[in-house]
């Protein structure tokens, strides 16, 4: 059986079916990330990155694991980001040393991109703090809702 949403009159504001933000799946997923994001950002500090900028760093080790090239674009649908923050956040990590980025041979609008050494070593370096952050984050009960 289905259950009937409330209504604009149960729930006090005519704009939502929902009682209030806390009873919104969406919110609460979005807070939760929110807090998760927050302490990671806090933990890959040290090495100078934040969570996007390791995102980016481990896709792309992991896309050119094998001696394969990869393209930001591959980058980017792989992390379903917006290509332009992705691009903005390549910038940085350009700018650091931790990636090359170099026009495509086969196509001048396409960039190749791959890990420096140095980026390799930080990467190496933040892959056993996200995973024991992401341990000990994901193992606690969920927040109360």
């Amino acid at each position: 059986m289905t259950e009937t949403p409330p209504s604009a009159s149960e729930t006090g504001w005519p704009l939502s079916s929902f009682a209030g933000p806390q009873d919104s799946p969406g919110f609460l997923l979005w807070q939760e990330f929110m807090i998760w994001q927050r302490n990671l950002n806090a933990r890959l500090k040290p090495l100078g990155l934040t969570q996007p900028q390791f995102a980016i760093l481990a896709v792309c080790g992991w896309m050119t694991r094998d001696g394969k090239a990869t393209t930001q674009q591959e980058v980017v649908a792989f992390l379903e980001m917006d290509k332009m923050h992705i691009s903005q956040i390549a910038s940085r990590l350009e700018r650091n040393g931790l990636i090359r980025r170099h026009a495509a041979t086969s196509d001048q609008r396409a960039k190749r991109i791959c890990l420096t050494p140095l980026g390799h070593e930080r990467l190496a370096q933040a892959i056993p703090v996200v995973e024991a952050f992401d341990r000990s984050f994901f193992a606690k009960p969920p927040a109360p809702g």
